[in-house]
């Protein structure tokens, strides 16, 4: 049986990959930012197990993991939780940038950093959620596009330093998704949202997951999904 640990399982893409893994009868571990989101999420998904340890205070995620239980080994991570905050630069506060920066990036690369040994006793993968931002930045997306493009240098980077581990790490870039935070981007966007005009979480989750079971004789790298017509 194949253990994972999920971050930001509580909607969206991150829901949707914990559900799928969950119901072909996978060990799931899944990372709340605290206690009672914890026991939300052992409530929607049960069986699964739950850590609290908030992304958004990187530097205290090792003290919150030291005082629980992680599992003793894990073959794959997916780093599925964000947020967005746009605004043109101009405007944008230095609480704003710290808060995007620790969540989308700086949580992420110390939780990897306390999970490698799990993952290289596993030979296990990191999956980074990115986002097409990642790739290119627009007007007033300044704050989130630079975590998302420090996370793909954090995942290739990260894959250069494991591969002798065999450690695979792969990094999904999904176009805009039918999620609470497309939702809310259209909001700061002021326009009217459509959740039929993006794609399902569920179609990203089927590409993490084709990440996670390809063979072992090679490795999807980088991979870019953009909704349908």
């Amino acid at each position: 049986m194949s253990v994972h640990l999920v971050t930001g399982a509580g909607s969206g893409i991150g829901a949707a990959v914990a559900r799928r893994l969950l119901e072909r009868g996978d060990e799931l571990w899944l990372l709340a930012r605290d206690a009672g989101r914890a026991r939300q999420l052992a409530e929607r998904f049960p069986g699964a197990r739950t850590l609290a340890g908030d992304l958004g205070e990187p530097s205290r995620l090792s003290w919150a993991l030291g005082h629980q239980s992680p599992p003793d080994r894990l073959d794959s991570l997916v780093h599925s939780a964000g947020m967005v905050e746009l605004g043109q630069v101009g405007d944008l506060t230095p609480k704003v940038w710290h808060e995007t920066l620790s969540v989308n990036l700086i949580g992420p690369a110390e939780l990897t950093r306390l999970m490698l040994p799990q993952l290289r006793l596993s030979r296990g993968h990191v999956v980074m959620v990115n986002s097409g931002a990642g790739l290119s930045a627009s007007a007033e997306w300044s704050a989130y596009a630079a975590s998302k493009h420090g996370l793909r240098a954090l995942a290739d980077s990260l894959r250069a330093e494991e591969h002798g581990n065999g450690v695979r790490v792969t990094t999904v870039y999904p176009g805009r998704t039918a999620t609470p935070m497309q939702q809310k981007v259209h909001q700061q966007e002021g326009k009217a949202y459509d959740a039929a005009r993006w794609m399902d979480p569920e179609s990203v989750a089927t590409t993490v997951l084709t990440a996670l079971d390809l063979p072992r004789d090679a490795e999807i790298t980088d991979l870019r999904v953009r909704p349908g017509l």
